[in-house]
């Protein structure tokens, strides 16, 4: 068993209570959250930012309300009508007159009657974000038919003046407040009146004219009508607009609009009666004359006709069931506008008036008995008494319903009318700002998790272990201090010595240290898997403190292609190989006491040519004499093979990781092909790690320290 497969025996045996990297839980959230701190307060300023703009934005809206009472009783005057009064009560649930109250009936008044056709919004940006808007009021507007479409402005041009201005920018006409203007226009005429004017000279309003049916459904999505608790009878009518004092206006104008119109329906039944008997009265006025102009005409043919007391009882029961067939009449006609014929209520009324009609037919039959002469002065008398009595029923009924249509008061009324708020209902300027800003907290972090799921690379040292049998030395954080910008750079470990990266670096010198105990001036090599994974930032942190630790050593930058390593001498590895120059001339001094840096020169060959043969290798045998330790910054794997052709002449490799990018399958490729080149001891560092919540650090090799400590 080699090295790294006891290490990985060891970390497993030391971390077996360790979670699985697939779970996740709020302390990893919010670890993962608080790693990116940075990008979420920029988020939250921005969000700060947008709320507050649109808080401002936004225009204010003021909110009036009023209070209706529905009695669904009925009101007195019905009451003491008695029969007739409960017929013509015509009772409506409330939520009927809630549905009554945003009827087109109601709210094509009050557009017509509050001018809610005509629009003045004001323009200009900045007077709309500091609230400096004007406001136009309209009475009258009429803009010609062929250009109603069109962009038509009006602009204040003094206290109490203005002037339009048409869709091609000319002014069309001047006036003052109150002043109609009727300018000709396109083979049309521009009406308007302005009412109410408030702003500054040079402030302007686009003006609209909407379609009945429009302002119709405008004002009706601006109000709410809702019953208050369950069958209370008691709605409540809100209504939202710009200007506070319109806003009562138009609502106070509904609820009597509203009240007016249950009045009118409610009377509407008397109305109708009192039409029709009115109309028919003159007929009945003319029956009775006639019938009392035939009697006077037959008294004075045949003379005076002494009636016997039997027979005037008997006129005077006929004349009886007569008024009570006509009642009987009446009530039948009313029951059936309510009811069918089959209702047990008409069929009363048609079994009673069967009955008085055989009682008048027994009481004919007995009159034929009488002289004729007395017959036909009871008929005729009889007729006038009859219509007598029809024309003095119909006055009685008119005079009812006239005082019905005159007392009624309708089922409804306004408990209270709206005021003028003074505090606008919109917008709630805290709640968008916070809203702006917890969305925007909400977008950051999708934002961060989306960029996460992007880049779903390993993060588990314990996986990697476990996969490839290659123990994790470090996990290095990311470092979020200044990079030096000049060709010699100064490592993390000297400028920033009590930093966590710094002391990330000291585990991994102290694992990669006892894991070279046996090696006498070894030579380590640093490659990386991919681009941007920090191999280079590794390298030269972990010569630094090797170099401060006292031993002499040697950085060579291997990466001939792109090398960052800058030694301040024009010539490198590249010349070295080349045979042009020796280790001496080019191994010069850092800013670091202890540490020579070689740089990756310049050379017209392949960099892999220069590689291949036993040039390398002469140049770390006479390295090794010269220098406690040798760090060959190489390539990344996946891009060249300059790493493949070191690989055999070093002692120990290290491979750094960029956490999160890499996936388990392109680990083992790399181990798989390094180890085609010979079994080497080597070791993985993960490099730009994310905090991990609920963990001990950075999770940086403890099993190393296990092997060490069982073969001491």
């Amino acid at each position: 068993m080699d090295i790294n497969e006891k290490n990985a025996s060891a970390n497993q045996t030391a971390l077996p209570a360790q979670k699985g990297d697939d779970s996740i839980d709020l302390l990893e959230v919010l670890g993962i959250l608080w790693s990116k701190k940075f990008t979420i307060l920029s988020f939250l300023f921005m969000g700060g930012v947008i709320g507050f703009l649109l808080m401002n934005w936004v225009r204010p809206e003021y909110t009036s309300d009023a209070m209706i009472q529905v009695d669904i009783r009925g009101n007195k005057v019905s009451r003491a009508m008695g029969e007739m009064g409960a017929l013509l009560d015509m009772a409506s649930p409330s939520d009927a007159e809630i549905e009554l109250v945003k009827s087109r009936s109601v709210l094509a008044y009050v557009v017509e009657e509050e001018h809610l056709r005509f629009n003045a919004t004001p323009i200009g940006k900045m007077d709309r974000l500091l609230h400096r808007e004007g406001r136009m009021d309209i009475d009258e507007l009429d803009i010609p038919q062929i250009a109603r479409k069109e962009r038509w402005i009006a602009q204040i041009t003094g206290i109490n003046s203005y002037e339009v201005i048409t869709p091609e920018g000319a002014v069309l006409a001047k006036a003052e407040i109150g002043e109609t203007i009727r300018a000709p226009y396109a083979g049309d005429t521009l009406v308007m009146r302005v009412r109410l004017m408030r702003g500054i000279e040079g402030q302007q309003f686009i003006l609209r004219q909407l379609t009945p049916l429009s302002a119709i459904r405008g004002l009706a999505s601006k109000l709410s009508v809702a019953e208050k608790g369950k069958q209370t009878g008691i709605i409540a009518v809100s209504l939202k607009h710009r200007y506070a004092d319109r806003s009562a206006a138009i609502l106070n104008t509904i609820a009597d609009t509203y009240v007016r119109r249950n009045v009118e329906k409610r009377s509407a039944e008397a109305e109708k009666t009192l039409e029709f008997l009115e109309k028919q009265l003159p007929g009945v006025r003319a029956k009775l004359d006639t019938a009392e102009r035939i009697l006077a005409d037959y008294r004075h043919k045949i003379g005076s006709v002494d009636m016997t007391g039997e027979t005037q009882v008997h006129l005077q029961k006929e004349v009886d069931l007569q008024k009570q067939l006509l009642r009987l009449e009446q009530e039948r006609q009313e029951a059936t506008r309510l009811f069918k014929e089959e209702h047990p209520s008409v069929q009363t009324l048609t079994k009673q008036q069967d009955k008085l009609r055989r009682e008048l037919a027994k009481l004919k039959s007995s009159a034929e008995k009488m002289p004729l002469t007395q017959q036909e002065v009871m008929r005729l008398q009889e007729d006038v008494q009859v219509n007598n009595a029809i024309y003095n029923t119909m006055l009685n009924n008119i005079e009812q319903l006239r005082v019905v249509r005159a007392g009624e008061v309708g089922n409804v009324r306004v408990v209270d009318y709206a005021m003028v708020e003074d505090r606008p209902s919109k917008p709630k300027k805290m709640r968008i700002l916070l809203g702006a800003i917890a969305a925007s907290f909400v977008l950051a972090s999708l934002l961060i998790y989306l960029l996460r799921m992007l880049h779903n690379g390993v993060r588990s040292s314990n996986d990697v272990e476990n996969t490839t049998g290659v123990s994790v030395y470090a996990k290095i954080p990311e470092h979020h201090g200044k990079t030096s910008k000049s060709k010699k750079r100064i490592p993390v470990v000297i400028s920033e010595p009590e930093d966590r990266v710094s002391e990330s670096f000291r585990s991994l010198l102290t694992s990669v240290d006892f894991s070279m105990t046996s090696l006498s001036h070894p030579v380590l090599m640093i490659s990386g898997l991919i681009p941007g994974g920090g191999k280079s930032f590794v390298s030269l942190n972990l010569a630094a403190l090797y170099a401060e630790s006292g031993k002499r050593t040697l950085l060579i930058d291997a990466d001939m292609r792109r090398g960052v390593h800058h030694s301040g001498c024009k010539m490198g590895l590249a010349e070295l190989l080349s045979g042009t120059c020796e280790l001496g001339a080019v191994a010069v001094q850092s800013n670091v006491e202890n540490m020579y840096v070689v740089s990756a020169g310049h050379s017209r060959l392949s960099p892999s040519e220069l590689l291949r043969g036993e040039n390398f290798t002469k140049l770390m045998d006479v390295a090794r004499k010269q220098f406690d330790i040798i760090i060959v910054d190489t390539p990344p794997m996946s891009m060249v093979t300059d790493a493949e052709l070191i690989y055999p002449v070093v002692d120990f490799s290290l491979f750094v990781l960029h956490y999160g990018k890499h996936n388990m399958n392109e680990i083992k490729e790399s181990v798989a092909k390094m180890n085609r080149f010979g079994d080497k001891p080597k070791a993985f560092v993960m490099n730009h790690c994310e905090r991990e919540a609920g963990r001990y650090g950075y999770g940086y090799g403890y099993g190393y320290y296990g092997y060490y400590s069982k073969n001491k």
